[in-house]
């Protein structure tokens, strides 16, 4: 990614953490999260697994994982607009 940007890993990290207050891979993790959650809302034939995989999770049960800790909720209780926000 670093390189794809034309930067040291090193500016790039700093860059990255100046702008959101995040690492890299956590900003990373957001955004994927973000898009999963705008899937989970908008495209209610998409299983939880089929989400998980096309945001780059291994696993469903990681991305589950990692939903909630975003979150504070599961991505069916999300779906169905259990918000806690």
């Amino acid at each position: 990614f670093a390189q794809a940007m034309g930067m040291s890993r090193t500016n790039l990290f700093t860059k990255i953490k100046a702008l959101t207050g995040q690492t890299p891979n956590n900003f990373i993790s957001t955004m994927r999260l973000k898009k999963a959650a705008y899937l989970l809302r908008m495209n209610p034939e998409l299983n939880i697994s089929e989400i998980a995989s096309m945001t780059g999770f291994s696993t469903s049960h990681y991305f589950s994982k990692c939903f909630k800790d975003a979150y504070e909720q599961t991505p069916s209780d999300y779906r169905k607009g259990d918000d806690l926000s």
